[in-house]
């Protein structure tokens, strides 16, 4: 089965813009008449910073990051940014966590090691298929931070708007990053890795307030302190040399389309025309409430494990690849992330019809 008969809706690692693994394609052996892959070239070299500058720009310019805010391409994944986290902001204070999801559950617990946690909000009692409301939120009045993620991967929700707290935000964006224009300048710290809109695995994009820096805990590893990564430019070590050139190629990409207004318009069409029918289907039962719906991830089942398994094989056999729901939930997932193309989320709509038609 070739790419052009394959639409790959895994939660990531996920699909890519073609246009960037064509061009990565292109100069996998010889970089801009290097001789030399971009995987082969020092991190030190002038050639690779022009990779390295180029990609914070663009990166920079699609979400409009104010110059109070410095932009970390760093190594680890989000997981090692739970305790990032806490080690550089919480001095042995308190933070306040909401915890909509799995991931957002994992990281109130490792911040537990380093400070007090204060649950803001829990929807662990729904089985998290909504996001609290502000009017829900609770805070602690001595946090150093307020900490949610905009968006659950596993449970299909995502926040559609802003909490408003007095202590800074601190945000995983991990699967909605540039989906939509974000107002860097509200918050503290926002961070994603990079697999699902960005990059292959393996980088993560920090974009951290200046002025927080230097509040790290003495046990702070010099790589997880913001201060020193802020001041070493993100090049204490070697840095994911491929992953940033990818990063680079991928914003290019997201330029051409017309930036992040047109990633917001394409995650509505395509996400729209699915809850629209999952609204009216006879078969498939959605996860998420209708005001906490994930744009990015789907999350939907039919009403047997058994005919969840069916609908996954003979979708893969379509080219319809990665919709089993994950482990923690079981069910079904579509991810449409932005290199999605709407002929993808069109083609998963078909399908899903006709297994409808077939099974009811």
């Amino acid at each position: 089965m070739s790419r052009e008969q394959t639409y790959n809706f895994a939660p990531g690692p996920s699909t890519m813009p073609v246009s960037a693994l064509e061009t990565a394609a292109r100069e996998m052996l010889d970089f801009k008449g290097s001789g030399m892959s971009v995987m082969e070239i020092s991190h030190r070299s002038p050639l690779f910073q022009e990779v390295f500058d180029g990609a914070k720009d663009k990166l920079r310019r699609l979400l409009s990051v104010p110059d109070t805010h410095e932009i970390l391409l760093v190594q680890g994944g989000a997981t090692t940014q739970f305790a990032a986290i806490p080690m550089n902001l919480i001095e042995g204070g308190t933070a306040d966590y909401a915890v909509t999801g799995n991931f957002s559950g994992k990281a109130a617990e490792e911040a537990k090691k380093y400070g007090a946690v204060h649950i803001a909000a829990d929807t662990a009692d729904t089985g998290h298929d909504r996001i609290p409301t502000q009017a829900e939120l609770t805070f602690s009045p001595d946090a150093k931070y307020f900490y949610y993620c905009a968006n659950n991967t596993i449970f299909g929700t995502e926040w559609h708007y802003v909490p408003e707290t007095v202590a800074p935000l601190v945000c995983d964006m991990s699967s909605d990053i540039l989906s939509q224009p974000v107002d860097v300048s509200r918050y503290g710290l926002i961070y994603a890795g990079a697999q699902k809109n960005m990059a292959p695995a393996g980088l993560t994009v920090v974009i951290a307030d200046k002025r927080l820096a230097g509040r790290e805990l003495p046990i702070t590893p010099k790589i997880l302190s913001y201060k020193t990564m802020i001041a070493t430019d993100s090049l204490l070590n070697t840095p994911p040399c491929w992953c940033i050139y990818m990063l680079g190629l991928t914003m290019d990409w997201v330029l051409a389309q017309g930036g992040v207004e047109a990633m917001d318009a394409l995650k509505r069409e395509r996400a729209g025309m699915i809850y629209d029918f999952l609204d009216d289907s006879r078969l498939f039962l959605p996860h998420a409430r209708v005001d906490a719906r994930s744009y990015m991830n789907v999350t939907f089942r039919t009403p047997s494990a058994e005919l969840d398994a069916e609908f996954v094989r003979e979708a893969a056999s379509r080219g319809l690849k990665n919709l089993k729901g994950h482990k923690l939930t079981g069910g079904l997932r579509a991810s449409l992330y932005n290199a999605m193309p709407v002929e993808g989320a069109k083609a998963l709509l078909d399908f899903m019809k006709e297994f409808e038609h077939r099974h009811v």
